[in-house]
């Protein structure tokens, strides 16, 4: 339940701080006094959207909190709003998410708004209500992560046939790429040692004369070059002794000698080699040929890029073969999640469609004592020819406010009947439920006289078991309750300010002969409450 509640600069709160008691709790005020203020307030406990506009005075944060006090242990939730409409959220002082915000404080206050009778039309609602009242809680939930995990695994196994589809219209054409690139038996680094063969054997001609001359110069015929520089070395060596640095030029003709028969050697062994080969070129060409084909229909530029390109094929077409073996496996997976959620979806419809009928003779019951001595209402649980996020089952309210024949809750009943079927549906969920606190605002709209007060019995029967806030316009429902507020709007220095307040006494007995009489109130209106309120306290 709610303890305390602090506002800081919301709309037309500057400053709010009050106690509530744990049961019933009455909260009055005129049209405009702040009473949806308070409520919006309270919504951003809840995880509702904040923005800027909520800030009251933009040089400093809005700040609403709640102190909650639970079966474990005191919980205070708070959420602050800055003056660019950003917002934190806390528990006991630790930051979270909105969601986690959303979840938690979803198990401690229930708000019921004006409209939201509009909800008995909701077919998730009205499961809700079932859900509720048969404890369903954990099964319903364990089924959503079921189906969760089934739906989940529908979606991969439709991905993986989609994929598999377009690999089998791919899979030929990529067949045949991989057979080209096999079959080029190609070698890491052969490109360039091609390029060199054929630019040498298409000069061979030219390179076999340039070798025969530079041969010839070696030795011309007369005198071999080797003999002459080892006949000068020889005549040098005779005066080495008498002229410095002469041994050292012998000796240095003796190093170029044996270097120039190492060159000529050479020469003369790639002379013998170089003999032409048409065939050998013919069969580079064929190979260069070959390989820049290959280079050109794929986009490539070296053989090892062709060589990645024909491995990443044969992953993809081994892929393939894995995505089929996947394929079946998720094919079984899916199946037996579905096997499962059909179960468990029949196991809900089962216990749903067995609570319906008692839950129908209950809330007939109350419907009845709120002054529709015939109404009849059943809820009826359709099953449905397959499973969904909530299961397999359809929900219909079924009314007739006059004993008739049953239609569907939302097409034939009026607003105020709308109100008094939700106010018995919130009675009894939010006590199976397990809802500390529930929020009525103005619930009893539409409605007056003898029904209000039955309504208003029901709120207070509701405020012994839970705490209960009655937002109410009406005496009959203000007049109940072991606490009474008001909410009232005050103009001051910094313009209109809305304020709450605890009645007590003559206080409270003003406030409901207002109710009663309007602006002006009347000895006879006093009177009237006053009557009000002793027979509520009898």
């Amino acid at each position: 339940m709610i303890k305390r509640l602090t506002i800081e600069n919301y709309i037309l709160i500057n400053h709010l701080d009050t106690q509530f008691p744990g049961d019933l709790v009455i909260i009055t005020g005129e049209t405009g006094a702040g009473k949806s203020i308070l409520l919006g307030a309270l919504s951003l406990l809840l995880g509702a959207k904040a923005d800027a506009s909520v800030v009251k005075d933009s040089s400093r944060n809005c700040v609403v909190e709640a102190e909650f006090e639970t079966a474990a242990e005191p919980m205070i939730i708070r959420r602050v709003v800055s003056a660019q409409g950003r917002s934190r959220a806390f528990v006991n002082d630790e930051p979270v998410t909105l969601d986690a915000l959303k979840e938690m404080s979803s198990n401690l206050l229930d708000i019921h708004s004006q409209n939201q009778h509009l909800l008995l039309a909701d077919r998730r609602f009205q499961l809700s209500v079932i859900d509720g009242y048969a404890s369903l809680g954990q099964e319903t939930k364990n089924y959503s992560t079921l189906y969760q995990q089934y739906a989940a695994s529908c979606r991969e196994l439709e991905t993986l046939e989609s994929g598999i589809a377009r690999s089998e219209r791919d899979r030929e054409y990529l067949e045949f790429q991989y057979g080209k690139l096999c079959a080029a038996n190609l070698v890491e680094g052969e490109l360039p040692e091609l390029e060199a063969q054929q630019k040498q054997l298409a000069n061979s001609e030219q390179i076999r004369e340039s070798l025969e001359k530079a041969v010839s110069l070696f030795d011309d015929g007369r005198q071999p070059l080797d003999s002459v520089l080892k006949e000068a070395e020889s005549s040098l060596s005779r005066v080495a002794e008498y002229v410095p640095g002469l041994k050292e030029i012998c000796d240095r003709i003796s190093s170029a000698r044996i270097e120039l028969k190492d060159i000529y050697e050479d020469i003369e062994g790639r002379r013998e080699s170089a003999a032409s080969s048409p065939q050998r070129l013919e069969d580079v060409e064929s190979r260069l040929a070959l390989l820049y084909d290959l280079m050109r229909l794929h986009g490539v530029s070296s053989v090892e890029e062709l060589a990645a390109l024909r491995d990443s094929i044969a992953g993809k077409l081994g892929g393939c073969r894995e995505d089929k073996e996947k394929l079946e496996e998720l094919r079984r997976s899916c199946a037996e999640l579905k096997s499962r959620c059909t179960l468990a979806a029949d196991a809900l419809h089962a216990k749903r469609a067995a609570a319906a009928g008692k839950l129908s003779d209950i809330l007939q019951t109350q419907i009845r004592e709120l002054e529709m001595p015939r109404a009849v209402f059943s809820i009826k649980v359709v099953k449905k020819d397959s499973f969904g996020p909530d299961g397999a089952s359809d929900i219909i309210f079924l009314f007739n406010a006059n004993g008739g024949e049953m239609q569907n809750l939302s097409k034939c009943a009026s607003g105020g009947e709308l109100s008094r079927i939700m106010l018995c549906i919130k009675s009894l969920v939010s006590r199976f439920a397990g809802m500390p606190t529930v929020i009525f605002d103005e619930i009893d709209t539409g409605v007056s006289g003898s029904i209000a007060d039955r309504m208003g019995r029901m709120i207070v029967e509701m405020g012994s078991h839970q705490q209960v806030f009655a937002i109410t316009h009406l005496p009959q429902v203000a007049s109940k309750g072991s606490a009474h507020y008001l909410v009232y709007k005050e103009i001051g220095p910094q313009g209109p300010q809305s304020h709450i307040k605890i009645l007590e006494g003559e206080e409270r007995t003003r406030e409901i002969a207002r109710m009663l009489s309007g602006s002006t109130v009347t000895p006879q209106a006093l009177a009237n409450a006053e009557v009000l309120l002793k027979t509520d306290k009898q």
